[in-house]
């Protein structure tokens, strides 16, 4: 799949990367599909036994069968610290490399972390969302900014995320009595939108079906040696 040639360097310093950000962040867009998706892009990551690596995997979802329909990974070597809030410079060159191996064109991509619910609403949702001009979802773990309050234990209760007195995102819980998971807008979509995705790739556990087999695809993959 052609992807377009990121607008920095991945290899920069601390400052330059938060100036990154902020110019990328003016361009993130929440604004309805145009079309219902089809096929969801998982995309996750992981690192090398040594940490010089970042292993990062695609899993392309029809969901319409539920079915995987294409996977791949890619390796690249890490360039950047771990810093809080800048996981994209470590991670995205990685990504993107995985993401131009697909043979088919996703209709949306969903990634495990952050959307616009960042100190600088460029999670790496968003980030990857932009670069690529495509409707990118947040379906992370933890919050990394924001309060909440708990949503009730049953699948489809859900919370506002609420930063800087601004929603940047829902607490949802996609299946009964589990921990519930921090939805965001990475780009080009609606908040309505990215929860319907989310919750309707959980099919069986608390992550989205495309996240879950990526995971699965690069800690195989770390494994095996890469």
């Amino acid at each position: 799949m052609k992807i377009p040639r990121p607008p920095h360097n991945w290899r920069i310093g601390y400052r330059q990367a938060v100036v990154v950000q902020k110019k990328l962040a003016l361009q993130v867009r929440e604004t309805s599909l145009e079309v219902e998706p089809r096929f969801a892009a998982g995309i996750d990551a992981a690192y090398s036994k040594d940490g010089s690596k970042c292993i990062a995997g695609v899993v392309l979802w029809d969901l319409k069968t539920m079915d995987d329909i294409e996977h791949h990974t890619a390796v690249t070597e890490v360039g950047f610290p771990y810093i809080p809030g800048l996981l994209t410079f470590r991670e995205g060159q990685a990504m993107l490399a995985a993401l131009r191996n697909l043979k088919n064109r996703p209709d949306i991509l969903l990634f495990d972390g952050q959307g616009i619910a960042h100190p600088r609403g460029i999670g790496i949702a968003s980030h990857i969302g932009v670069i690529t001009g495509m409707p990118s979802v947040g379906c992370a773990k933890s919050r990394l900014v924001g309060s909440f309050v708990m949503p009730g234990e049953k699948k489809r209760s859900k919370s506002p995320l609420l930063y800087r007195k601004e929603r940047v995102g829902t607490v949802l819980r996609t299946r009964d009595h589990v921990k519930p998971v921090f939805v965001s807008i990475g780009h080009l979509i609606d908040l309505d939108a990215a929860e319907k995705l989310v919750l309707d790739c959980a099919i069986k556990y608390r992550l989205p079906e495309p996240i879950r087999l990526a995971h699965q695809l690069v800690a195989l993959e770390k494994a095996e040696g890469s």
